[in-house]
């Protein structure tokens, strides 16, 4: 594969600044908000399905904001919830080539293009963070959260 030229390089960085740039202008104006990371392949009717659900109702009857990955699964279950109990349901949309569509029930809804650009949002606006059976994309921001907590980097 071919080097990618200087100037490739350059506009990537304003890309990637570009994208959080728009990020924060959308997600700073946020009451409380809890992340809740869990697996895209889980269907309607699955037993987590309905504790998602509820755990995104309960949350937004609360107060707080639902931020989910924005995807099918968990995360639109926790989203459903959130967006049925009035509150605000947000996903945090990745552009795959095979997988992710973002679900229907996002009052706020953002794309990117950049994980590690998702994963600073996932964690720079939450007070609080929902784990729920999923696969490597889970455990990877489950990981990244408590590496954070651990370090001392968030509360």
């Amino acid at each position: 594969m071919p080097e990618p030229s200087l100037s490739a390089e350059s506009w990537r960085v304003l890309r990637i600044m570009g994208e959080f740039v728009d990020a924060m202008d959308t997600l700073s104006h946020l009451p409380a908000a809890v992340s809740v990371f869990g697996s895209a392949r889980i269907p309607p009717g699955s037993p987590y399905f309905a504790v998602a659900e509820k755990c995104g109702a309960l949350l937004a009857n609360e107060g707080y904001a639902v931020i989910t990955g924005g995807g099918p699964g968990l995360m639109e279950a926790a989203n459903k919830g959130a967006f049925e109990a009035g509150g605000t349901s947000v996903g945090l949309n990745i552009s795959l080539p095979h997988e992710q569509l973002p679900n229907p029930y996002q009052n706020i809804e953002l794309d990117f293009r950049y994980f590690f650009i998702r994963k600073v949002m996932f964690v720079k606006y939450a007070s609080g963070f929902v784990i729920l059976p999923g696969g490597f994309g889970t455990m990877d921001e489950f990981f990244e959260s408590l590496t954070l907590l651990q370090t001392l980097k968030i509360k």
